[in-house]
């Protein structure tokens, strides 16, 4: 079925697959932002939801930041939150109402602002009260754009003084890799030598769960994204060692035949503890659990890891929408929930 590009088409009307596979492309889009005039900053606060918020996960990786960092997914902020607060509102859209309170928070609490969105009333707001404004193109939706919010993070953490310059370009070099990385994932490569196709014949039919250790939780993460809106498929994600302490002992019980399937991120970056978590868990869970899925992620570096991994998700979760028989693109039943919440 995924070697049909006939039938891959007339699934994919909306060309999700091209989409994902000029993703890269996004990592080194410069926006025109020259400065950020803001100064005592003592903490971060990103305010956003779904794959809006998932770009500072990101950054908690790599680049990493000075200060503390915190993703705020809610309509309020922390009381911590004060002038010496970057507030980051960050919202596809520009019209997701979470953020759009979280920002009238951080304004009452007089927290120093920057907004990254692609229009609606974020930019509206941005423009007229003069807050740094990074406008990212539309016509995506907006879990296909995470990239554009990633690069857009950290250009910002450069100009804000909270990052070294060399990361934009390092961020560029990992995206000019991953460029070649994906030609294998193409619809084109048969199943075979495809990857991507392999791994999502592994889960059809299942509820997906993904565990990575803290570096590569992002992409972990954005994997779940993807499964819920591309593939419309149940999914669930978690980290090593959390996992250690409370998830494995859940898989233990009955029963043995559990209607799930494991992804496991396994980076060799991760620390030597972590890697050793992934082996023994597999070894100790045999039989309880179906085995899982293992991906090694390719790249030397964090982001090209991250990056890698991310995009893979990205693949596998369109080629999934098409095993379920679903068009990967529109999220009907989330602008059903948008137009009854009024």
């Amino acid at each position: 079925m995924l070697d049909d590009l006939k039938y891959i088409h007339s699934r994919d009307a909306q060309d999700a697959l091209g989409i994902a596979e000029k993703q890269w492309q996004q990592l080194q889009y410069k926006y025109q932002v020259s400065s950020i005039k803001y100064q005592n900053i003592e903490n971060v606060v990103w305010a956003g939801m779904g794959g809006s918020a998932w770009p500072a996960m990101f950054v908690n990786s790599w680049p990493t930041l000075p200060i503390p960092l915190e993703i705020v997914r809610n309509y309020s902020l922390p009381p911590y939150v004060n002038k010496n607060t970057l507030l980051v509102a960050s919202s596809y859209s520009g019209n997701t109402e979470e953020t759009l309170s979280a920002l009238e928070d951080g304004e009452s609490k007089g927290a120093q602002i920057v907004i990254i969105t692609s229009g609606g009333k974020l930019a509206e707001i941005a423009q007229a009260k003069n807050y740094p404004l990074f406008l990212i193109p539309t016509g995506l939706q907006p879990r296909m754009s995470s990239f554009y919010f990633y690069a857009a993070a950290v250009q910002l953490f450069i100009l804000a003084g909270l990052a070294d310059v060399s990361k934009q370009q390092e961020l560029a070099s990992a995206a000019n890799w991953l460029s070649g990385e994906t030609a294998t994932w193409r619809p084109d490569v048969p199943t075979t030598q495809n990857q991507a196709k392999k791994i999502a014949y592994e889960l059809v039919g299942k509820s997906v769960v993904v565990y990575a250790g803290p570096l590569l939780a992002p992409a972990a993460n954005k994997w779940k994204i993807s499964m819920n809106e591309n593939a419309k498929n149940l999914s669930w994600w978690n980290q090593y060692s959390e996992f250690s302490h409370n998830e494995f002992i859940g898989w233990s019980s009955h029963p043995i035949d559990k209607p799930f399937a494991v992804v496991e991120i396994r980076s060799n970056l991760e620390h030597p503890r972590v890697q050793k978590r992934f082996e023994i868990s597999e070894k100790l869970l045999s039989g309880k659990r179906p085995a899982p899925q293992v991906v090694e992620p390719l790249g030397n570096t964090v982001p090209e890891q991250l990056i890698w991994s991310a995009n893979l998700g990205e693949f596998v979760s369109i080629y999934l929408a098409i095993l379920n028989g679903v068009n990967p693109t529109p999220v009907d039943l989330i602008e059903k929930l948008k137009k009854e919440l009024g």
